[in-house]
Order: structure tokens, then C-alpha cells, then sequence
């Protein structure tokens, strides 16, 4: 019998790494309350998502599957950075992370329900944004596009181009590190191709120290 692989996210965007990998998946879409706890850590943050989004897909079905759910969140001076919620937060997010670095974390967890078990990680890319102007980020808050991204932008918007550098892994700041995402579906014994998707540049296990920003489609 063959291990359906689900997603459980509404993110377009995560949805398309996922086919740009060549993987056949459904879609699910997890309701939970991602607000954080008070002075939860940011790593803590993402890592509680991540688990509670794959314990929220709830099957129809005993067919055995694999089940993975992500969180993504901006962290600047160690506090959080959420979405913003309106023109005016969003042109104060993206004037703090102007000309600065700053992290983004990502959770992942894959759930086994045939083996009851789940894999957990946090990925870590270190992120820094160019001097953009005023004028420039007016013009992006009023194209809308800040609105259901962590930080307020997009690290592969082709027109505002707010990343001058990163360091880590390139979709992760998209909002789902491909590299561990196959790593992770190899340990949990997917079949997958011969040829692997990964990036140039991007270590699979996460094991080097400084990797290069590996290289996606964006």
C-alpha cells in the first residue's frame, strides 16, 4: 500500500516547493490558535506550531500516511515578527528590519500515522535586508503584498527585492526548506527519485557551519 504524503498548510507558495520537488501530495488545511504564549522563545514558537498543526489533520481514512505542517516566523532583537495587520504595521515592520539582520526560523514536523511517530526540526536562515527608501516601501505596502507574510515581505518579490544577502538555506525564507523537508522524507522511508531536488549550495542535514544561500526558482 502506498504512504499518501499530505500538506498541511493553505500556503500557496508551500505548495509550489512541494511540486517544484516532483512530489504527489494532498492539501490539508490545519485550524489552530497560532498566537504565542508570553515570552515564549521564538524556536519554542515555531517547533509548538509545526506539532499542533500535524496533530490538527485529522484523516478520513486508516491509510497509512505522512503528514507535514510548517511555521514560519521573522525574529528580530529575539522577539517575534508577525504578519502585519495593517498599512501603517506593516511600513513599521519593514522600516525595523531596513538595512539590518535579522532571523527567520522555520518548524517542520512530519507525522508517521502508521508508526505513530513524528520528526521535529527548526531550520535557521540569517537574513539581511538592503537600505530600501520610503518611496520604496510605500509603494509595496500599497501593492498589498505585505499582508500574509511574516515580516511584511517576500524574499522572492522580483520588484521590492528587500534581500541584500542570507545565509542558510534561500527557501526557508519562503516557508519551507526543501533540503529538510527530503532529508526528513527519506528518514521516514518515502520513495523517493534518484535525481534530488536540492538547491545548490544548501546542506541536506543541516550539519555545516556558514552554508552559502542555496539556489531556488524564485
Amino acid at each position: 500500500m502506498s504512504v499518501r504524503l499530505i500538506l498541511g498548510s493553505s500556503s500557496p507558495r508551500r505548495r509550489e516547493l512541494l511540486t517544484l520537488m516532483g512530489l504527489a501530495f494532498e492539501s490539508a488545511r490545519p485550524d489552530i490558535d497560532e498566537t504565542p504564549f508570553p515570552d515564549e522563545p521564538a524556536a519554542a514558537y515555531v517547533e509548538r506550531m509545526c506539532r499542533e498543526k500535524a496533530a490538527a489533520i485529522i484523516l478520513e481514512s486508516n491509510d497509512p500516511a505522512l503528514i507535514l505542517t510548517a511555521d514560519t516566523t521573522v525574529v528580530l532583537n529575539g522577539q517575534i515578527v508577525g504578519k502585519p495587520a495593517d498599512p501603517d504595521e506593516a511600513r513599521a515592520m519593514l522600516s525595523s528590519l531596513r538595512g539590518r539582520a535579522h532571523t527567520v526560523l522555520s518548524g517542520l514536523a512530519l507525522r508517521n500515522t502508521q508508526q505513530g511517530t513524528i520528526q521535529v526540526r527548526v531550520i535557521e536562515t540569517s537574513v539581511y535586508l538592503r537600505s530600501y527608501s520610503d518611496a520604496e516601501i510605500n509603494a509595496y505596502v500599497d501593492s498589498g503584498e505585505p499582508f500574509d507574510k511574516a515580516g511584511g515581505y517576500a524574499v522572492q518579490d522580483a520588484r521590492f527585492h528587500p534581500v541584500e544577502r542570507l545565509q542558510g538555506c534561500a527557501t526557508n525564507v519562503m516557508g519551507l526548506p526543501v533540503c529538510a523537508v527530503w532529508a526528513m522524507l527519506r528518514a521516514a522511508g518515502l520513495k523517493l527519485g534518484d535525481q534530488s531536488p536540492i538547491p545548490l549550495g544548501c546542506d541536506p542535514e543541516h550539519t555545516l557551519q556558514g552554508v552559502s544561500s542555496c539556489r531556488w526558482p524564485v
